[in-house]
């Protein structure tokens, strides 16, 4: 698998143009956290999409992937990102690697990222990206996101990039006291869309906040069959 452009080339030049009017355009769309918005920038795009949608690595909207998934809209990564408040010594656990771009990203941001993903396909291809851009602080394993990763909790932070049909609470307890989650959750059955919600673990329970209306795959339980 090839993953990176030719940087210098003419078509590196238009990537990084790319890249540049991406972050300038979350700038404008109200992302304020310097961190997220240098790890926006740090992290290639285009490594993480397929050869034929390269073009339009750094347009703001979501990308389709292998295995009927998608690469979330840069805004979307942005803001979760930064609804997280990611300390550079937390411990972060991702549900959903995909093609392993939110992972990269909030490798930047943090001491470690615990990923999971259910189709062997993708995460094998993610962590090929992961080796080749040198993100030693990611680790991952194919499973079952639904249950979290209960022998690496508790965690500082967790993210979902697929949209519970409820607030999973199974991940939310392995949030430490003071911990975020930040999931898409669904709205009557799906039925009125997808809300964002921040979850916080206070020491007598939960905190709920919800951010905005947002569009994720389904988060399925188990491991898929054909991966």
């Amino acid at each position: 698998m090839s993953v990176f452009p030719g940087h210098g080339s003419a078509d590196g030049e238009e990537l990084d143009a790319g890249k540049i009017k991406l972050v300038m355009a979350l700038r404008r769309q109200g992302i304020r956290s310097k961190g997220v918005l240098a790890a926006i920038e740090r992290v290639p795009r285009e490594t993480f999409v397929t050869g034929a949608f390269r073009e339009q690595a750094y347009d703001d909207h979501a990308l389709p992937i292998e295995c009927g998934q998608t690469i979330s809209q840069p805004y979307i990564v942005a803001f979760m990102t930064e609804k997280l408040e990611i300390g550079d010594r937390m411990k972060v656990l991702e549900i959903g690697t995909g093609s392993g771009y939110q992972a990269a990203v909030l490798a930047q941001l943090s001491r470690r990222v615990y990923t999971i993903e259910r189709y062997r396909t993708l995460l094998d291809d993610a962590v090929k990206r992961f080796e080749i851009l040198g993100f030693h602080n990611i680790t991952a394993k194919v499973g079952d996101g639904s249950k979290g990763w209960p022998e690496q909790a508790p965690f500082d932070r967790i993210i979902v990039t697929a949209a519970a049909p409820e607030i999973p609470m199974g991940l939310a307890d392995q949030l430490k006291i003071g911990g975020i989650m930040v999931v898409p959750v669904d709205v009557d059955g799906g039925k009125q869309g997808q809300q964002l919600v921040r979850l916080t673990r206070e020491e007598d329970g939960f905190k709920k906040e919800e951010l905005l209306p947002v569009r994720f795959v389904p988060l399925v339980e188990g491991v898929a069959r054909e991966s």
